[in-house]
């Protein structure tokens, strides 16, 4: 099979019935399979999956191994040229992943690839989690094209030019199977949150191109695993942020001419300056009296330490795109 469309399943049975048909409908006529993989769900999302939907292939998994866990586990048993990452809380139009591949077969040197992500709730707004397309800034805050911090664009079709970035969402991203192979599929130390950033970073090290394809569009309502207002999630972003520093920076700034040992002390110096921005959130948290994020920032920060290992260094880096000079939060803030 070409395409491997795969949806990584926790806990999210109403939005399977609900998804699932359109997205089946979607794959007609084209080489492409849909895929479910269930995290060990605890509400009956598997037993619903063969009676109601026999024709899917399911593949059930013993526990739950998070995001990164559980599509590492899924895609090591599919053959595919192409991989898609998908989840269960987006509503696809017709004609959606067409454009995706057609893309990827006339761009051999991009590793992945994305649509616009556009809001369930209101169509012409594009989605927080990925807009179309995303970006790091000097401190490891990641933000999109159409939304910045809490500011979210309205899609007026500013962004229908094909474009390079550094990361495009794992909501919905398709993956070159030989470079996910290459780059050992997700880092599993992340478990969820920001791991398709650090894939995406990954692969444009090794000289892969990540893009968006705007001819594409889905809409995505998010959240449909873990809640926005969580402190688990807030935990997760914190504590992978600084992973997603170590990984990348030292290869980033040998790409940018420095050698390996200045590029990890200097790697060093703008993690601590990262900490202690985060250090400045938990102050607030604090005072608000926001307990609950307040612990939240220290266990990442805890986690970090114990989970950190110095980023691999590939033989010639390559600087990737969609890399922010400056600090987005200030003119994020007032927006």
């Amino acid at each position: 099979m070409q395409t491997a469309v795969v949806i990584l399943n926790y806990n999210t049975k109403d939005y399977l019935r609900q998804f699932l048909p359109g997205l089946i409908a979607s794959c007609k006529g084209l080489d492409a399979q849909v895929i479910v993989a269930d995290n060990a769900s605890a509400d009956g999302s598997a037993d619903m999956m063969t009676t109601e939907f026999p024709e899917v292939p399911l593949i059930r998994l013993d526990r739950n191994y998070g995001f990164t866990g559980g599509y590492n586990r899924a895609l090591d048993g599919i053959e595919a040229a192409y991989y898609v990452l998908i989840n269960s809380d987006i509503e696809v139009p017709a004609g959606w992943l067409k454009p995706l591949v057609e893309w990827m077969d006339s761009h051999p040197s991009c590793g992945a690839c994305g649509p616009k992500l556009l809001s369930y709730a209101q169509r012409d707004t594009f989605e927080y989690a990925g807009a179309a397309g995303g970006l790091v800034d000097r401190y490891g805050y990641p933000f999109c094209r159409g939304r910045v911090m809490q500011h979210i664009e309205k899609d007026h079709g500013q962004y229908d030019t094909p474009a390079s970035v550094l990361w495009a969402s794992g909501a919905c991203l398709l993956v070159r199977a030989n470079v996910w192979k290459t780059l050992g599929g997700l880092d599993e130390r992340f478990f969820a949150h920001m791991e398709e950033i650090d894939l995406c970073w990954r692969m444009q090290l090794l000289g892969w191109k990540v893009s968006i394809v705007p001819a594409s569009y889905v809409y995505h309502i998010g959240g449909g695993t873990l809640p926005n207002e969580s402190p688990f999630k807030l935990q997760l972003n914190f504590r992978n942020n600084l992973l997603l520093l170590e990984n990348n920076l030292p290869a980033t700034f040998v790409a940018e001419g420095l050698d390996e040992s200045r590029a990890r002390r200097k790697t060093r110096r703008r993690i601590f300056a990262r900490m202690c921005l985060d250090g400045l959130s938990a102050l607030v948290f604090l005072v608000t009296r926001r307990w609950r994020s307040y612990q939240a920032v220290v266990h990442a920060h805890k986690e970090y330490r114990q989970l950190r290992k110095p980023g691999n260094i590939p033989a010639s880096p390559v600087r990737p795109d969609g890399l922010y000079k400056g600090w987005i939060v200030p003119g994020g803030l007032f927006r």
